[in-house]
């Protein structure tokens, strides 16, 4: 294989950090995105985490993203940046994509599972929301990655409950 496929549901979306030939929207079956992963190294800090995604598994679900193409001449240089860009408790998985044009591939994908000390499942929209407006970190305030993440999702043309729920509990703290 002269390329390897990377997906990404979280910021990779508008902001791969690697070299890519092109790339794809696509979904991967079984997943689903959730906000259960604290960042204290992008989003936050560790006196106050913030919020980022990750993804489980969950039968008939979809997780829509983008995947990119990298050179296999790429593939070391890709994964050390993204290995390094996802230390916080996110591992390599390999999954299948399908394109919004319907064809599969084999892709790689971060992680983040109940097995780190950063994962926080299960908190309910609000807390989430609540942890999200208040923390900041090196890569920028939490609340701008929701709303990207949801400015990438409505250009696919997805909506996710869980991801619009928070969205609306930020603004809402807003404009209150």
């Amino acid at each position: 294989m002269s390329e390897i496929w990377v997906f990404g549901y979280g910021s990779i979306m508008w902001n791969p950090g690697f070299r890519y030939k092109k790339k794809e929207t696509c979904f991967i079956k079984g997943w689903e995105r959730r906000f259960w992963q604290e960042s204290s190294d992008h989003r936050g800090t560790s006196s106050k985490p913030g919020r980022v995604a990750t993804i489980i598994r969950k039968k008939n679900s979809r997780c829509w993203g983008i995947a990119y193409s990298v050179a296999k001449s790429d593939e070391k240089e890709t994964f050390q940046r993204l290995d390094g860009r996802e230390r916080n408790g996110y591992e390599r998985t390999e999954t299948i994509a399908t394109s919004s044009l319907g064809y599969s591939f084999e892709c790689v994908t971060y992680v983040a599972g109940p097995n780190n000390r950063y994962y926080s499942e299960e908190d309910s929209v609000h807390s989430i929301a609540r942890q999200t407006a208040r923390a900041r970190g090196p890569s920028g305030a939490n609340r701008e990655y929701i709303m990207l993440i949801i400015r990438e999702l409505r250009r696919l043309g997805v909506y996710e409950r869980h991801t619009e729920a928070i969205w609306k509990n930020l603004k809402d703290r807003t404009e209150s």
